[in-house]
């Protein structure tokens, strides 16, 4: 059995930046366990596998995998398959299509360059201090910014979103993956458990995002899920309107950007990110 497979970078505006990802064509019939071996094998942040396609309606059905487990959600694998769809797969090259994944329908458009997603609402979840931070980071009470919470937030996959004052203490934070483990397992409320460091520095919004997968401390170039979180949360406290590039990727060598587009009205999310995809590589993949 071959499957066809494309592999592009997304979240970036050139190749061998932002957030790779592998698209798997024609997989209904690869069981839960052959998608996580080739995700594993693979071994980019997360892989993706077209169960369905109704090129009729504009539509397709996805899973997501990391090397480790399966996503309900995450921003990167939905525009950069949507943006093979779009360019490669569906002959009418449509601007507006609609991919499948477990927590529902994502409504997903292309605008010149950039593949844009619309989220779910967002719930806000438990909020924390500083201090519980400062026994598994090298980070001190005065670099937090105080005029934010930190919150667990989802709209799909769950982030603790984490103020920073300024870059220089996002472009120096040291983590401890074992004590950071055992924080996360304690006070998460998902089974998705990451942290997303941000700041807001002379009007640029620049981010990190660090999870722990098979043992390992690990960060992630260009992070769709964790944007729409940010975004939510920035909106809420920050101001009901933004459009903004977060700039993730930075310290590792993958820059990334991820455009934001939201409004909150009446406790309503109106919740847009997007970005560009380039096209790096197809072939087959023989199972």
């Amino acid at each position: 059995m071959n499957l066809p497979f494309y592999i592009v970078d997304v979240f970036t505006e050139k190749k061998y930046a932002g957030n790779q990802l592998a698209i798997f064509l024609e997989a209904e019939g690869l069981s839960d366990e052959q998608m996580q071996k080739i995700a594993r094998e693979i071994n980019f942040a997360e892989s993706t596998f077209i169960t369905k396609l109704s090129p009729e309606s504009n539509t397709a059905t996805i899973r997501i995998f990391t090397p480790e487990h399966e996503m309900k959600f995450a921003g990167h694998p939905i525009i950069g398959t949507s943006w093979v769809l779009m360019n490669k797969i569906f002959g009418n090259q449509p601007r507006n299509i609609t991919l499948k994944v477990p927590i529902g329908e994502i409504p997903v458009h292309q605008s010149g360059d950039l593949v844009w997603l619309k989220s779910a609402q967002p719930q806000f979840l438990d909020t924390f201090s500083a201090e519980s931070f400062l026994s598994f980071s090298n980070l001190s009470s005065a670099d937090f910014d105080d005029a934010f919470p930190i919150q667990e937030v989802t709209t799909g996959s769950a982030f603790v979103i984490v103020p920073l004052k300024n870059k220089k203490a996002l472009e120096n934070l040291i983590l401890d993956k074992d004590i950071m483990n055992e924080w996360l397992h304690k006070h998460c409320k998902t089974n998705h458990r990451a942290l997303y460091f941000y700041c807001l520095e002379d009007d640029k919004l620049i981010s990190r995002m660090l999870c722990i997968e098979n043992n390992q401390l690990i960060e992630d170039a260009a992070t769709g899920s964790a944007s729409t979180c940010l975004q939510a949360f920035l909106l809420k406290y920050n101001a009901p309107e933004i459009q903004i590039i977060n700039h993730q990727g930075d310290f590792i060598n993958r820059s990334s950007q991820i455009y934001f587009d939201g409004k909150l009205t009446e406790n309503h999310f109106d919740i847009k990110i997007g970005g560009e995809t380039q096209f790096i590589a197809k072939g087959e993949w023989e199972v």
